[in-house]
């Protein structure tokens, strides 16, 4: 019992981990799979055919790369706007600062469902014709808040004692946030923008409304589930993880050298 309680906490974490992650190992196994029939739920027989043929059905490749154009669109406008506010928030003071900071969490808070109709509506409204961009500025909106509240994180853990030991040194205020300020608030940036690309890029809901007759990735695979998901689509999701999965121990590893680096350094002085 004393050992229980000692390491309970890790043994619960472990335990999340793996209800986690299961499902993307059975999705990872099942893209080896070679199935007896038209539905990939069960394993039958090792095959790299989906490795070897990932656009080998029709639709697949197409709606990957849709997604991945509307994702990677949608996310550079968000960071921008988003950073642009976030550094609004938090650095200046001004009328309605309140309102706006309640306001950001609005779209976190509505229910996609809400979020994806009353833009539809607002679409018809103005005659704008249904289709990728109307999807790309859907998702613009929906991310915007996402990445605000994010880089303010980061923002506001800053020590404001190295942009004023910049100023101190006589540094103007665009040298002091080149070589200060951006690069301490770039690492809430890039982890904004990750997970607004991962946000836009599976997002179904407001996309399915949104979309007219543009099939995105997230829109085949509902449709495709009707009459058996390809194995190829279980090898781009795949594929796809471990992208993300590597992008963050690049990440990781190169924090640890510059945390290294700054360690030496300290010692050396």
């Amino acid at each position: 019992m004393r050992w229980l309680r000692k390491n309970l906490i890790p043994i619960i974490g472990i335990l999340v981990l793996i209800y986690l992650f299961v499902p993307i190992a059975v999705v990872a196994v099942l893209s080896f799979n070679k199935p007896e029939g038209k539905f990939n739920i069960a394993w039958n027989e090792f095959s790299l055919n989906a490795w070897q043929n990932l656009c080998g059905v029709p639709g697949v490749c197409g709606s990957f790369v849709t997604s991945l154009e509307i994702g990677l669109l949608a996310t550079l406008v968000g960071t921008i706007f988003g950073t642009m506010i976030a550094f609004a928030l938090v650095r200046y003071r001004f009328r309605g600062r309140s309102t706006t900071n309640l306001l950001i969490f609005l779209p976190m808070a509505t229910p996609e469902v809400v979020l994806g109709s009353s833009l539809l509506a607002l679409f018809l409204n103005l005659a704008f014709p249904l289709g990728f961009w109307t999807v790309v500025i859907a998702h613009i909106m929906f991310i915007i808040s996402f990445v605000v509240v994010a880089v303010k994180a980061r923002l506001q853990g800053m020590d404001p004692r190295l942009e004023e030991a910049a100023r101190d040194l006589y540094a103007d205020a665009r040298a002091t946030f080149r070589y200060v300020t951006f690069p301490l608030v770039l690492p809430g940036i890039l982890g904004a923008a990750l997970l607004g690309f991962s946000l836009s890029f599976d997002d179904y809901i407001i996309s399915a409304f949104n979309a007219g007759t543009l099939v995105t990735f997230p829109i085949y695979i509902w449709g495709a589930a009707q009459r058996g998901i390809p194995v190829q689509v279980n090898a781009l999701a795949t594929l796809v993880f471990f992208i993300a999965l590597v992008m963050v121990l690049v990440s990781q590893f190169i924090n640890y050298r510059r945390r290294r680096a700054l360690e030496a350094g300290m010692s050396v002085d």
